[in-house]
This record gives C-alpha cells, sequence and structure tokens, in this order.
C-alpha cells in the first residue's frame, strides 16, 4: 500500500456547484483525493500532497479507515444479521459505499447517508442506487442535530429492529468531548436491543507528535477543525454498550484480513459496540 495520494487530475474549478468554492480546501475532498478519487480541486490536491509529504501515513489511515468500514459492514451483516445502517459523516462517495458492501451480502439492506457538506450533497445521488429490495436515502444535516437525524432516518428505517450507526471520520468535527458524548448518547439511546454503534477516530496514540503537528498544519488551513482524543476518550463512546473485540483498536487491526496482518498501526482507533 502506497504512502502517496495517486496522480490523478480531479475535477477542474468550472465544474463546481453553485455554492461551493473550489480553491478553498476542504476536508471531504481532500479525503477523496486520498483514496484516489477526482472528485477533488487543485487547492485540494495541494494541502492533501503537503500533508502526505509531512506525514506519509497519512494516505495509509485514509485507506484503512476505508477498509475498516467494509470489513465492519461485512460482520454486522453476516454474523449479527443488521440490514439497517444510518451512516452520519458520509463523505464523497467512493468504492464500496455502505449500502453497495451492505446489499451485496444481504440486498433487502435498508442505508440512510447522513451529510452537511455541500459537494456531497451533489453527489449524493451516487449513494441511492439501491437494490430493488432494499432502499438508501441521504439526510442533509449536521451531527450537532441528533434528533432531527433520527425523526428524518425513521421514514427509511425501522427503529424497532436493530440497526447500525455508523460515525466514521466525524467525532473529529465535533471539538467539544463533552458535546460529541452528548451526541453519541442521544443516538445510542435510539438503539433497539441488537442495535450497534461503528466508530472510527482519529488519535495520536501511534505516532504521537508526528500526528499532532500535522493536524496542526491541517487546521490552520482547513476548516471546519479536527480534534484528535485518546484511546480511553474514543472507548467511553461505547459506555453501555457490549464492546465487540478486538475492542477499541487501530483501524487496521479491527479484525483485519489475513494478508493484512503485520501492517503498520495507524493513528486512526476504531471499535463496534452492540446494545445487550
Amino acid at each position: 500500500m502506497t504512502d502517496t495520494p495517486p496522480q490523478q487530475d480531479g475535477a477542474p474549478e468550472e465544474s463546481a456547484p453553485a455554492g461551493i468554492d473550489p480553491t478553498v480546501p476542504a476536508a471531504p475532498r481532500i479525503w477523496n483525493h486520498w483514496l484516489g478519487g477526482k472528485d477533488n480541486y487543485a487547492a485540494d490536491r495541494r494541502v492533501g500532497d503537503q500533508m502526505a509529504a509531512q506525514y506519509p501515513s497519512i494516505v495509509r489511515l485514509a485507506r484503512a479507515d476505508r477498509e475498516f468500514l467494509g470489513r465492519a459492514v461485512r460482520h454486522l451483516v453476516l454474523e449479527e444479521g443488521v440490514r439497517q445502517f444510518l451512516d452520519i459523516g458520509t463523505g464523497l462517495p467512493t468504492a464500496d459505499n455502505t449500502h453497495q458492501v451492505a446489499q451485496a451480502l444481504a440486498p433487502e439492506s435498508r442505508i440512510v447517508y447522513v451529510d452537511n457538506d455541500p459537494l456531497v450533497l451533489a453527489h449524493a445521488r451516487a449513494l441511492l442506487t439501491s437494490t430493488p429490495e432494499g432502499a438508501t436515502a441521504y439526510i442533509d444535516a449536521d451531527l450537532h442535530d441528533p434528533e432531527r437525524i433520527l425523526a428524518e432516518a425513521a421514514r427509511t428505517l425501522d427503529f424497532s429492529k436493530p440497526f447500525a450507526v455508523m460515525l466514521l471520520g466525524v467525532l473529529i468535527y465535533v471539538d467539544d468531548t463533552p458535546t460529541a458524548y452528548s451526541i453519541v448518547q442521544t443516538l445510542k439511546d435510539a438503539l433497539p436491543s441488537g442495535g450497534h454503534l461503528v466508530i472510527a477516530h482519529s488519535t495520536s496514540e501511534v505516532h504521537g507528535e508526528a500526528t499532532e503537528e500535522v493536524v496542526r498544519m491541517r487546521n490552520e488551513r482547513v476548516k471546519p477543525a479536527m480534534t484528535l482524543r485518546s484511546g480511553a476518550e474514543i472507548t467511553r463512546f461505547f459506555d453501555g454498550l457490549e464492546l465487540l473485540e478486538p475492542g477499541v483498536v487501530p483501524c487496521n487491526r479491527w479484525r483485519p484480513h489475513p494478508s493484512a496482518e503485520g501492517a503498520e498501526d495507524v493513528d486512526e482507533f476504531s471499535g463496534v459496540g452492540r446494545k445487550p
């Protein structure tokens, strides 16, 4: 797995949808660049490449996070019988989105995506290609308003049956930690017995100051700012849930494919919890 972003042209600035300034770097588009996508602009690639030059493992981190999504969804569908997903902080569509992984295994799966980035909204149609047996929906909303998210998601999901809340790479944008815990508690309270919470969250427990320095640089150039949390702080999000093995670990170590065992750990911790 390479530690440098793949070289691609991305999107021309004149193609930017109305209301989007392509000269201002945006977090979802930088992430898209690291994943090899084309829904990004020169400003995004410039900052993304600067971050990768300063901290080469950031590209591996982004890809490890995406691979964790696939493994977590597959586990929930095949081992836990989950058929409903509420994916908050969706990001730009790439390969193996939540609905693609889930519906490939269980075509009747229902997925609701949530994001508040205007470019993600512009590309949401790519997230709405459901199997006839299942359903997908998109909500333009902010994580800070979990009550609204739940109310709108209930139009597609049956909250009396188990569903999984996916929070991958989004809690980092809630800078106040007590507020982050409160938001997650609201979402956990909505889970029925057998429901799941899936989290991936950036930390600096693996690479320490190197991670903290690149985040400082990134926060000077990109809004919203991101907040790192410790493994203990991330684990606390799962309070009241049964934490599945192997617990909260670097996302490359959460039930990895045998071919990936022994890979260098990344500063992105992940975990899956089940409501008793």
